[in-house]
This record gives structure tokens, C-alpha cells and sequence, in this order.
């Protein structure tokens, strides 16, 4: 067997483990996803999965009771938050917009800016098995920030944006998006 197929049969091994548990909360699904996949040393999660030690112990006792998941990073990542100047405007913007309702936002929330540390699509980086999971996982965690990308725009490049029109910056020269020579690399398939 090659070892991207072991790695995926450990990734989906993983998964129904953590899966083994039934709940109605569709986060439990997503986050079961990028576990599996974080476990398999898979995407750029760091230790704690980019959470504070306290957050991740939470979020595994609630989501994954009884489970013995490993605290550090399988794959060796070892992001460094210091280069990430963003962080904090990253953690305002989906608290802005955050579904208040949801107990687990907080944690998303950091998972999702310790992926943004990662060089590659959001969802790859999250260790989430498709562009169409994390596209739902904004739906339901962030529903007006995930409105706003009525142009399906590749998500880490649209939280970027945000960021910089929140500031009044617009570094694009072109005067739309539709008519820019990058377009393909905005609003290209991730798949």
C-alpha cells in the first residue's frame, strides 16, 4: 500500500472513531474531519491544534470525551504566531461575525486563524477533506461573513480582504475583479 493511502485509511480510521458518537451539531463533523486529519499529520495545524492548551482540553472533552489525542502536532508543525501581525484582526473579524449561539465559536475561531498561517487553500491547511466542508463551516459559524463572498472567492484570500478594507486598503490595481489578470488565482477551483 502507498503511504498517501495509508494515510488516508489512517485519516478515515481516525474519523470514525471520532465520529463514533452521535450529535446533531454539524461542527462536531467538521472538527472530527480536521482531528483525523491533524492526527494523520496531515495540514498545517501546530500544537493544541493552534488553540491555548486550556481551549483544546475543552474542546476535546466536550466534542471527543474519552478519546486520547496527542497535544502535539503529529505532522511537527511548529507555526510561529509572532510572524502573524494579523492575528488579532483576524480573531476580531469572525468574532464580529460570529454566531453567538454556538459554545465552540471561540475555538473555531482559532483554528481557523492557525490555519491561515499555512501556505496553501484554507480548507488543506485546516485539514478539512474538501473546499465545500470549510464553505459550510463559515455558513454555520460566520453566516454574514460568508454571505459577503457572493463571488466564491477562495476563503483565506476573502478573510484577507476583509482585513484590508476594514483597514481602507485596496492593494488590487484593477479596477473589478473581473477584469484583473489574477482572477484564476482568487476565484479559481481548490479541488
Amino acid at each position: 500500500m502507498s503511504a498517501a493511502l495509508q494515510l488516508q485509511d489512517d485519516r478515515e480510521r481516525i474519523y470514525s472513531q471520532l465520529k463514533s458518537r452521535s450529535t446533531v451539531n454539524p461542527n462536531h463533523e467538521w472538527l472530527a474531519c480536521m482531528v483525523a486529519s491533524w492526527c494523520g499529520g496531515q495540514g498545517v495545524l501546530p500544537d493544541y491544534l493552534g488553540l491555548e492548551c486550556e481551549q483544546f482540553h475543552a474542546l476535546t472533552e466536550h466534542f471527543f470525551p474519552g478519546r486520547n489525542l496527542p497535544e502535539q502536532a503529529p505532522s511537527g508543525s511548529k507555526l510561529d504566531f509572532s510572524r502573524m501581525l494579523e492575528r488579532d484582526d483576524l480573531v476580531t473579524l469572525l468574532k464580529q461575525f460570529s454566531n453567538a449561539d454556538i459554545v465552540e465559536t471561540d475555538w473555531i475561531i482559532g483554528i481557523i486563524v492557525a490555519g491561515c498561517l499555512g501556505s496553501d487553500h484554507l480548507w488543506q491547511d485546516l485539514g478539512l477533506w474538501s473546499r465545500s466542508q470549510l464553505s459550510a463551516m463559515l455558513q454555520r459559524n460566520f453566516p454574514e461573513l460568508a454571505a459577503k463572498n457572493d463571488k466564491d472567492m477562495k476563503w483565506k484570500k476573502f478573510l484577507y480582504k476583509q482585513l484590508c478594507e476594514a483597514e481602507g486598503l485596496y492593494l488590487c490595481r484593477a479596477p473589478s475583479c473581473n477584469v484583473c489578470i489574477d482572477y484564476p488565482k482568487c476565484y479559481g477551483s481548490e479541488e
